[in-house]
């Protein structure tokens, strides 16, 4: 057994490869806040592939935990030397590589000065987020800054001295201002439509409050690209340790399991460099908005529609409840009936054929994506990934059933109990207000849907409101197997 750290490299498994280029000599300038499974599958593999093609070693990852829970992760890099192994699976077997672009982990309660220096650096040319999408204060009905937040008031009552990820980005930038240096680029790397757009905003705006002349030199100078990122990328389990450690002879603390397919679609705005990504398969665009509404809509929405209903059916994995052959064809009909038609043409993508990838995506039985993991914070995934065609639809007239069924079967979640009367977890920064709703409202969808924070202007809409009322009633009265016969005999 070969326990994972720089001294190991020397001597890695057979069929395990590990980093070729010397880790030493490439350079800390590219700070990543949020080092969770995505990112490490996914950013930080594209340059551990770039790093294998000399003359790249200016750019490296330095790995930032801002949160508490961050703690296990900080043990598990630094007890590697930011070593990890990313196994990739399929139906062809298993394909693990120890991954080196990350140089350095941090972990901000420990040393929140360490952080912001490294942030202010002048080596440092990139901040990159994963933060999830709950992470940018947008109010979902309104669409603008949420400054009453209490992670928001916090960090604006303590400049110097913040907790959250834009309290972070504010301080530090801040710093180069004051030293002459110029900003940063502010890369998000989240599941947001315009993610780039998105940080932009909502930092200016936390900026606003903070310092007006802050705000100003950002808005002229900073650079926040857009981009799209796909791999699906379940939690890592003891079973996926148990893999890595009887199959391959590693020891790794902290493994994460992916699937094969990676995409990133990347806007080129950089004044201050970037990596070559598009020499490791990375595509560099003017415009990235086709290709992000077309995952979103189609990927994240999809991954809406089955989650939850999944989960009131008694399912736990993504490819057991793509095996009902009913939950397969809601989704195939919901991309093909009610989001394709809002697309548009995306330059390089036969969008049959992606669809038809994401169906045998979904269904890989050997990645085990949770559903609970999927269903997480969908007061944040509702709001971005299904309620936009929605709207669209409305204002077209067109046919909402099966998003509107989606919709319903979140708030039929957020009740608590599936089917079957088992406890169904609830991860969400609302959870004990979208349960309280959920519980006072029952049947009746108008409790939930008077959060206008969520739903925006959308419980105005008499048939948005009759078809998430008649969806969710039937899932109360008849249980969700037949609602949703009911809602596939009706797209037939």
């Amino acid at each position: 057994m070969i326990a994972l750290n720089q001294a190991a490299l020397a001597s890695l498994p057979a069929g395990v490869p590990g980093p070729a280029y010397e880790r030493a000599k490439v350079a800390h300038s590219i700070v990543h806040i949020g080092v969770g499974g995505f990112f490490r599958a996914h950013q930080a593999v594209y340059l551990d592939r770039l790093l294998h093609q000399s003359g790249n070693e200016a750019w490296g990852y330095v790995g930032v935990g801002l949160l508490p829970l961050d703690a296990a992760m900080r043990d598990a890099m630094q007890s590697q030397d930011c070593l990890y192994t990313v196994i990739e699976r399929s139906a062809q077997g298993d394909a693990p590589r120890v991954i080196g672009s990350v140089l350095a982990f941090l972990f901000a309660p420990d040393d929140p000065e360490a952080v912001l220096e490294r942030m202010a650096d002048p080596g440092t040319r990139i901040v990159s987020l994963t933060i999830t999408e709950g992470g940018y204060y947008v109010n979902q009905g309104s669409g603008e800054f949420d400054a009453a937040h209490p992670d928001i008031v916090y960090d604006l009552a303590h400049p110097h001295a913040p907790r959250g990820a834009f309290g972070y980005l504010a301080e530090a930038l801040a710093r180069r201002h004051a030293r002459g240096l110029a900003p940063f680029t502010v890369l998000s790397c989240d599941n947001l439509q315009h993610n780039g757009d998105v940080a932009r905003a909502m930092l200016l705006a936390f900026l606003q409050l903070r310092d007006p002349l802050l705000a100003a030199w950002l808005a002229r100078h900073g650079a926040f690209p857009n981009n799209m990122v796909d791999r699906i990328t379940p939690a890592t389990t003891d079973a996926h340790r148990a893999l890595l450690r009887d199959q391959f002879g590693l020891q790794d603390a902290w493994p994460v399991v992916t699937e094969p397919f990676m995409q990133w679609v990347i806007e080129d705005h950089f004044p201050l460099g970037r990596p070559a990504w598009e020499q490791v398969g990375a595509q560099i665009t003017g415009d990235v908005l086709p290709y992000e509404k077309m995952k979103l809509r189609l990927l994240n929405a999809g991954h809406q529609a089955i989650c939850y209903l999944g989960m009131l059916l008694g399912y736990q994995y993504a490819h057991e409840a793509m095996q009902d052959a009913a939950i397969r064809q809601l989704f195939i009909s919901m991309m093909d009936v009610e989001v394709t038609p809002l697309l548009p043409s995306v330059a390089g993508i036969d969008l049959d054929v992606y669809k038809q990838t994401l169906v045998e995506r979904f269904a890989n039985p050997a990645i085990r994506d949770q559903l609970a993991r999927i269903g997480t914070e969908g007061s944040a995934r509702i709001p971005k990934f299904v309620l936009p065609s929605i709207r669209e639809q409305l204002d077209a007239n067109g046919p909402i059933a099966m998003l509107g069924f989606t919709v319903a079967c979140w708030l039929r979640y957020l009740e608590g109990r599936a089917d079957d009367g088992a406890a169904m977890p609830l991860n969400d920064p609302y959870a004990d207000r979208l349960r309280e709703h959920a519980l006072r409202g029952g049947a009746d969808p108008a409790e939930l849907l008077s959060l206008r924070e969520f739903f925006g202007e959308l419980p105005d809409q008499p048939r948005f409101v009759a078809v998430v009322a008649d969806h969710l009633a039937r899932l109360y009265r008849d249980g969700a197997r037949a609602a949703l016969a009911h809602v596939l005999a009706g797209a037939a």
